[in-house]
């Protein structure tokens, strides 16, 4: 189908979905939330740059026989307009990816500010949407950057157990190095807690230690494990469209509704802080991408994790 693509009025957000910890949802949520996006009325476009191209399938369209691709638009032998697809099953444009991708960081070595690249080529689309996502893949690598260059935020997705917690750390690390050297806009737009299980004790100590160490960086809506949002790949379809009855397809919708809840005051330029944050030391203009939050030094979930949370790149350097 052909779609009319008018410019909006305001300028689009543009949030990368990220975790250095494979496996915790990442492209499940990125599927998901573009889907949902659309559903409330959003134009959305979802950057799958992970060479694995999982976002790609999961939005119904076959990695194995495209003919343009993102790696094409990176290395600059095609630019978005031409190489992005319509996701009929989730009512959104997806800028696809396959193992070609792979080799893209080998290429783009010899390219000047060869971080910036997709952030160049999506320029002259961006008046179209009102949402950009870009999924990457789960590791610290050129091709990350890239999408850490071209966004304002970022959202993490993680489960709530030991080990997510120390990836958690890691992330924002790597946050904090971008945020100071390659684009100072970004920042955690928030942490969603994703393939969440009630029954587990630790699951629910760790939700409530994020909820007070992080504050508002958490968003409410809390996706739980389930098994339609893992089935509805193999269809091509995204969880909301595969069972949108399903526990997981409505937590995704109310999540799409709370992302626009956000971002309506919200702006690249302002990067406020949470409400009810304690006041950052340091000047503004130095201020870090998590914002402030409540508390450096938190204790774990409990005697059964002992995990430490990592310390906020806004209040210690």
């Amino acid at each position: 189908m052909k779609q009319n693509y008018s410019v909006r009025s305001h300028p689009p957000k543009i949030f990368v979905i990220a975790n250095q910890k494979g496996g915790v949802g990442k492209t499940t949520t990125a599927v998901n939330l573009a889907a949902a996006l659309a559903q409330h009325g959003q134009r959305v476009l979802l950057v799958d740059l992970d060479p694995q191209g999982n976002a790609t399938m999961g939005s119904g369209i076959d990695k194995r026989t495209l003919m343009r691709s993102v790696y094409q638009v990176l290395i600059g032998l095609a630019d978005v307009v031409d190489a992005r697809q319509r996701s009929e099953s989730g009512a959104y444009d997806l800028l696809p990816a396959n193992r070609d991708l792979a080799g893209a960081e080998l290429d783009l070595v010899d390219f000047d500010e060869r971080e910036l690249r997709l952030k160049a080529a999506l320029q002259p689309v961006l008046g179209e949407y009102d949402f950009v996502l870009i999924d990457c893949p789960p590791s610290l690598s050129l091709l990350t950057l890239n999408g850490f260059c071209a966004a304002h935020g970022v959202i993490i997705p993680m489960q709530c157990e030991y080990f997510a917690l120390e990836g958690l750390s890691d992330l924002v690390n790597t946050i904090r190095k971008v945020h100071a050297n390659f684009n100072a806009d970004l920042q955690v737009i928030g942490l969603l807690r994703v393939m969440f299980d009630t029954r587990v004790t630790l699951a629910q100590q760790v939700s409530a230690q994020l909820e007070e160490h992080f504050g508002d960086k958490v968003f409410r809506t809390i996706v739980p494990r389930n098994v339609r949002l893992a089935e509805a790949p193999s269809h091509g379809l995204p969880g909301i469209n595969y069972d949108p009855q399903s526990r997981g397809a409505r937590a995704y919708l109310q999540f799409g509704a709370e992302l626009i809840e956000r971002a309506a005051s919200w702006s690249p330029a302002s990067r406020p802080a949470p409400a009810g944050a304690a006041v950052a030391t340091r000047p503004a203009s130095a201020a870090g991408p998590m914002g402030t939050v409540r508390s450096t030094n938190t204790a774990g979930a409990g005697p059964e994790s002992s995990a430490r949370f990592p310390t906020s790149p806004e209040v210690s350097r």
